[in-house]
């Protein structure tokens, strides 16, 4: 699995983190986009996928408020990272993200290697073959499309085979469609840097991976 573009330091972690920071903040409070910014390290000019989510803190507790990304390298990371950053903040799934929220939100960038196919005999092969804690699945049947980052199951404490119904419900299609043949399995891996707190420190997220 390539993994090159996963090679990013603490800094360049940081960075994407509070440049999807301003460019939620910017959106939601005056409808504008900047431009992606020029001076930044060889890597994250690199074309790569990205996600960006947004949780809202309440209650000792995090709520998911919008994630959208790009699972495939259409654009340089800054670029991803921003494009991302703004469809986060109106994800279909919510209302669109507002003024008053900003203060008790927390951003959250996801860089992601290239989804492979998994190849295996016979379909029930799959949770063998997923480490949760590692991995994301997207999960693909003609023009059904599911994804979920790595840290999806680990939060939600799911088994591999939990986290593929997951990801083919997702997908809108049947929870156990990764049984059927026709149903394409993809792996990918995930860097993930977070806010511990609304605009504050931002830290490399570590997944507790599943022993061999």
């Amino acid at each position: 699995m390539a993994e090159d573009i996963l090679n990013l330091t603490d800094e360049d972690g940081v960075f994407l983190v509070r440049l999807a920071r301003e460019t939620i903040e910017n959106f939601v409070r005056v409808g504008r986009i900047g431009s992606p910014p020029t001076d930044v390290s060889p890597r994250l000019r690199e074309k790569g996928g990205g996600f960006v989510t947004i949780n809202k803190l309440a209650r000792g507790s995090k709520y998911l408020r919008g994630c959208i990304g790009y699972p495939l390298p259409y654009f340089p990371l800054v670029e991803a990272t921003m494009k991302a950053a703004v469809e986060a903040t109106r994800d279909p799934r919510f209302p669109p993200l507002r003024v008053e929220e900003l203060d008790g939100v927390v951003v959250e960038v996801t860089v992601l290697s290239v989804p492979e196919l998994l190849k295996v005999k016979d379909p029930k092969e799959y949770p063998e073959k997923i480490k949760v804690g590692r991995d994301g699945l997207l999960v693909a049947r003609g023009p059904f499309r599911g994804l979920l980052l790595p840290q999806v199951p680990v939060e939600w404490n799911w088994d591999a085979e939990t986290f593929l119904c997951e990801c083919c419900m997702k997908a809108g299609l049947p929870p156990d469609a990764w049984l059927d043949k026709s149903t394409e399995v993809h792996v990918f891996r995930g860097v993930i840097f977070e806010e511990e707190e609304p605009r504050g420190k931002i830290v490399r997220k570590e997944l507790s991976v599943e022993r061999e």
